[in-house]
């Protein structure tokens, strides 16, 4: 069974008139330039008249437009009559013909007509001027005192060494000691031996 609803057609809301509102209807929109307007609507009209009339030049039939004429022309190259290439002097130096260009076969004297051919250049001169430097007196004694000291200091330090070297830093300590002495007797021989030192500049 199927069970139906029915709904009342009456109800308690109804018993009091409503009221029908209306919607308000918004003002026309009149525009603020409407006097102005219609003030120049009744002016006369004339044509032409903010603009003016057209003075644009028509162009003739004779001038019509031709093929690249609007592109911008490169200047005219200058004519100039170039010489033809000079032929080079050459050399045949064998019966079959062998040719050889003459300016660098060594058989023109090209270098000899200078006036510095075969002299040292000047630049080498300064360089090797300035490449030696010869030590005065004074320098060398100086030297040869800063080299006794330096071989009385490592022989101080050799003689204080232990007697027994019982070990391998030891030993090496005094093997550098006996190599750098060594050196400093050879250094200080030269220098008492020869009176004029040159020395190398670098």
């Amino acid at each position: 069974m199927s069970t139906q609803f029915y709904l009342p057609q009456e109800s308690v809301y109804d018993l009091l008139p409503k009221e029908e509102q209306k919607p308000e209807k918004p003002t026309r929109y009149v525009s603020k330039f409407r006097p102005t307007v219609v003030q120049e609507e009744k002016l006369p009209k004339r044509p032409m008249r903010t603009m003016g009339p057209a003075k644009v030049e028509v162009p003739s039939p004779e001038k019509f437009l031709k093929k690249h004429s609007k592109e911008p022309r490169l200047p005219d190259k200058p004519q100039s009559a170039k010489e033809g290439p000079k032929p080079k002097p050459i050399s045949v130096d064998n019966h079959t013909g062998h040719k050889e260009v003459l300016e660098n076969s060594g058989l023109v004297p090209k270098y000899i007509k200078k006036t510095d051919f075969g002299k040292v250049p000047t630049y080498l001169q300064h360089r090797e001027k300035q490449a030696m430097k010869q030590l005065s007196e004074e320098e060398r004694q100086d030297i040869l005192e800063g080299l006794k000291k330096n071989w009385d200091r490592l022989h101080h330090e050799y003689q204080g060494q232990s007697l027994v070297i019982d070990t391998w830093s030891k030993r090496a300590h005094k093997e550098r000691l006996e190599a750098d002495m060594k050196r400093l007797e050879k250094d200080i021989e030269m220098f008492e031996r020869f009176k004029i030192i040159y020395i190398a500049d670098n």
